[in-house]
């Protein structure tokens, strides 16, 4: 098959995808939870109407939202196919196991950059609305706020969420029933937020990490990547202090490392089903 007509199933997975987003209600649903909760944490924060602080009081928030929107949006996925039949029609078509779960992952991102993405555009613009001081002074002085900064944290943000949504995909293709895709999903979450994260600080107490140990130990756990992504990236950044709370390249490498290999992963359990 020639990389144009692999493109093309690609595109037509894509399109397949987008529409079942599209016509499920819990999109919506997702959507004005995620708008509920910036907004709630940004109005309730009671910081001043500026882009780090805002930051600061959505970093939380984030990391508990982010993972649940990104299993919402992808841990039954494969799943449903497979078990509605449509998995075994679509191996009858000249489209390999990649291209499949490629399309429902490009499909499901776009999703995630719409339910998360733009409720933060929206909590930036409320922020813009509210400052008094010139967006063009802030953004040309090194060590102050700017939009810069909140367009920085939108992004890892966003980077924290599809690498969530590759794990869930890849825990999709291993259920086998309703029940097992339902406990998978709330499995990863917790794991994603609070497991791996566990695991490390129990490495921390027992002495067998420290210093710079500790810091690449953090940068393979999703939410302390994300965590302190944005510290390195944005708060500290911002406030002109010194230490380094993270290795940014680690951090980076750690969460691509988890999505290329949900992906992988995805794609052999796949060809295996």
């Amino acid at each position: 098959m020639s990389p144009q007509s692999r493109r093309q199933w690609v595109q037509a997975v894509v399109v397949r995808e987008l529409m079942t987003v599209a016509r499920s209600r819990s999109t919506l649903v997702l959507l004005a939870g995620v708008l509920a909760v910036v907004f709630g944490a940004v109005l309730a924060g009671g910081s001043q109407p500026d882009y780090l602080p805002t930051a600061v009081d959505l970093l939380l928030p984030m990391e508990l939202v982010v993972p649940a929107v990104a299993v919402a949006l992808g841990y039954r996925t494969i799943a449903s196919d497979a078990s509605r039949g449509e998995l075994a029609v679509l191996r009858t078509y000249p489209l390999p196991a990649w291209g499949y779960v490629l399309g429902i992952y490009i499909a499901r991102v776009l999703a995630l950059v719409l339910v998360v993405g733009l409720p933060l555009a929206l909590v930036g613009v409320y922020v813009a609305s509210l400052t008094t001081e010139s967006t063009s002074l802030l953004a040309t002085h090194s060590g102050v706020d700017s939009p810069v900064v909140f367009l920085r944290f939108m992004i890892l943000t966003l980077l924290f969420g599809v690498t969530v949504l590759a794990m869930a995909l890849a825990a999709s293709t291993l259920a086998r029933s309703r029940r097992s895709v339902v406990v998978a999903g709330v499995l990863l979450v917790l794991g994603v937020v609070i497991g791996v994260d566990l695991l490390v600080v129990r490495g921390f107490a027992g002495g067998q990490f420290g210093g710079e140990a500790l810091t690449t130990v953090l940068a393979f756990s999703p939410a302390s990547a994300y965590r302190g992504l944005v510290f390195e990236t944005v708060l500290m950044t911002a406030t002109n202090r010194s230490g380094q709370q993270a290795s940014t390249g680690l951090s980076v490498f750690g969460l691509l490392a988890w999505t290329i290999g949900s992906l992988v992963a995805a794609t052999v359990a796949v060809r295996r089903r």
